[in-house]
């Protein structure tokens, strides 16, 4: 069993930046593919970055060049530094644990992009 917990969500203008951070708990954290997903109002849930167990990264076309995904395993924390952010990135953003057989999501946190 995992159990994610997303934090560093808020309110920041158009150009501006934030950091997510999606803590772990349980164990074999190292063996995960962590993915980054948002869902907008009246939209369906939506991928943004995936980061494998041996640190591959891949990026939706939309954030690609904006936005990066890294992972401490030490800490059983994925990160999303997401720069440049525009209005279109208003969303909840929800990480993702994913291993064969099993599929853990979290609670989700606000961004919110708006001068």
């Amino acid at each position: 069993q995992v159990q994610l917990v997303e934090s560093g969500g808020g309110l920041v203008q158009p150009g501006g930046s934030l950091r997510l951070s999606c803590a772990a708990s349980g164990s074999s954290f190292s063996i995960y593919t962590m993915g980054w997903f948002r869902q907008a109002p009246g939209k369906q849930r939506e991928w943004v970055a995936t980061i494998t167990s041996i640190g591959s990264t891949n990026f939706a076309d939309a954030v690609k060049g904006r936005f990066t995904i890294a992972r401490d395993n030490a800490k059983k924390t994925v990160y999303l530094e997401m720069n440049s952010l525009k209005p279109e990135d208003t969303a909840v953003y929800y990480c993702k644990a994913i291993k064969p057989g099993f599929v853990y999501w979290g609670q989700g946190t606000q961004v919110t992009v708006s001068s």
